[in-house]
């Protein structure tokens, strides 16, 4: 199963599965591993407090790191940053431990009472206590003692979780599928609807806009970075190419062997890694270069420090034996050709204050010692200089603005029945991805429309693409009534576990509504 989803791993329908199952795995994660009630473990800090009761430090960093763990073991290597950020997953953890602890608070109100046989059957059911399909107590010892548990601090942990297990399924038994609710799921899927719409995009609307020079001033003086000149730097540097003094650099026997042993991967080859003695020329001009390159950046480190006092770059350079190169003014996306491809650089020149020596910076092309000659500040040019910029951006922006209020004003048209002139769809059926003929794939609209009879329109209107539409059912054709009454009792055992899982979800968030919740943001915030 991993590696069916490791090779998917980039499908967005994955991702969200993914979601799902460690949002599952929080449900229980900090009732058998930690204590997780009335502020017990963990030291002074605390990750939240939960109508006074605390979650303690302990218990979130270990709900986050078995989170990202059981990423891990899905992706089958470590979380790309980006990939953390998008799921919050630090966020994830702390939600999953209040939820707990707010549904724990609730057993004794619903009656949810656990006896010492619910436990052991638990914890005989986990297979890591199995052997040969048995539970087997030895093993039982062996996986607690492993992970340093007493059997005590698993079994009140179990505890907990077979209650929590039961609160939500007790919360999920209350959820009912109606014979209406089986009918508009039916209707929905098996119903043909024709929509007539109106209409509105930008480019439609373009020609209506008429903008003063004092809705031009407005919108800079909202919009300023949007027209901010790039800040620019002009350089003197010198440039140290370590490849122009390899020749006189020399390695002994013990530093090649060293640098081979140190970059091992390097020499790998189709039948593993190769010996010393095939890749020896190999590793012999590596550790030459890679020495030279040291020498050289701790000699202009080295200078630069004796001299950086004076600002002087001519100095620095008649002691390193190199000339000083000039630049004009550039900024970071738009370098001088002779720094094209040189992002650290560039990054250093513009940290530097103008007559400012920095460095030394190291890049493949060699090591530089940089001094910033000129600096010219970022700037918001006045509108008489970038007025024709300021003009489309404004216009643009105001476009969007009436397209979508006319749209606005055509819904209400629509829903009021009043004349219109429109379009129309053709007929078509329900699809989870909200395929709607000629408008496009609209999920929100599609769900909206699907609960409406005909001449019945939503009070507002849809973006799909760039454009705003305004819609009403034209007609409806329903499917044959007596095929309901042959599926409904199916069709309400696949409806079941979505009612179930939206009425917890519900549960959930009525107990957090009612709950003071005071959540240590610092602990949570993306660094």
């Amino acid at each position: 199963m991993l590696s069916i989803i490791r090779k998917q791993k980039e499908s967005i329908i994955i991702k969200l599965v993914f979601v799902i199952i460690v949002l599952s795995f929080v449900g229980t994660i900090f009732l058998v591993w930690g204590k997780g009630s009335d502020g017990m473990g963990g030291g002074g800090g605390y990750a939240a407090k939960v109508n006074g009761t605390r979650i303690s430090l302990e218990d979130y960093q270990n709900a986050y790191q078995r989170i990202r763990n059981m990423y891990q073991q899905i992706y089958g290597q470590s979380i790309p940053p980006e990939m953390e950020k998008m799921l919050n997953l630090k966020k994830v953890a702390l939600d999953g431990l209040i939820d707990n602890l707010l549904a724990m608070k609730e057993a004794k109100s619903l009656g949810i009472e656990v006896s010492k046989d619910d436990v052991a059957n638990s914890i005989e059911a986990m297979p890591m206590f199995q052997k040969d399909g048995k539970f087997s107590f030895d093993q039982y010892q062996q996986v607690l003692k492993s992970n340093r548990m007493t059997a005590k601090d698993f079994e009140e942990g179990q505890e907990a979780e077979v209650t929590l297990k039961k609160v939500r399924q007790a919360i999920k038994d209350k959820a009912v599928v109606t014979d209406a609710d089986a009918l508009a799921q039916y209707k929905k899927e098996n119903d043909k609807l024709e929509l007539e719409y109106v209409a509105y995009a930008p480019a439609d609307v373009m020609a209506e806009i008429k903008l003063s020079d004092a809705d031009l001033n407005e919108y800079l003086q909202k919009n300023p970075n949007d027209f901010k000149t790039a800040e620019k730097v002009a350089l003197s540097y010198i440039l140290l190419e370590p490849a122009s003094q390899a020749a006189k650099t020399t390695v002994t026997e013990e530093e090649i062997q060293t640098f081979y042993q140190k970059n091992i991967d390097r020499w790998q080859g189709k039948d593993g890694i190769q010996p010393l003695a095939d890749v020896k020329e190999k590793v012999k001009a590596e550790a030459i270069k890679q020495k030279t390159s040291k020498q050289m950046y701790e000699l202009a480190a080295d200078t630069l420090f004796k001299n950086i006092k004076s600002g002087d770059l001519s100095l620095i350079a008649g002691t390193l034996k190199q000339k000083v190169q000039e630049t004009g003014l550039f900024a970071a996306n738009a370098p001088v050709p002779a720094l094209a491809g040189e992002a650290a650089v560039i990054k250093k020149a513009l940290e530097l204050k103008q007559g400012e020596l920095g460095g030394p910076v190291e890049t493949a092309r060699g090591i530089y010692v940089l001094k910033a000659k000129e600096r010219k500040a970022a700037v918001v040019p006045a509108l008489a200089e970038i007025k024709s910029a300021v003009e489309a951006k404004a216009k643009a922006a105001k476009a969007v603005e009436l397209a979508k209020t006319k749209a606005e004003a055509a819904a209400q048209q629509l829903a009021a029945n009043t004349a219109v002139k429109t379009q129309t769809t053709g007929s078509f059926g329900f699809s989870a991805k909200g395929e709607i003929p000629v408008i496009g794939a609209s999920a929100e609209m599609a769900e909206a429309v699907f609960k409406l009879t005909a001449g019945q329109a939503p009070s507002a209107p849809y973006k799909v693409g760039n454009r705003w539409y305004a819609v009403r059912v034209k007609s409806r054709t329903e499917a044959p009534k007596a095929q309901f009454d042959a599926a409904k009792e199916e069709l309400k055992k696949k409806m079941l576990p979505k009612k179930q899982d939206d009425a917890l979800a519900e549960w959930t968030k009525g107990l957090r509504e009612k709950a003071k919740i005071e959540i240590n943001q610092a602990l949570i915030a993306d660094k």
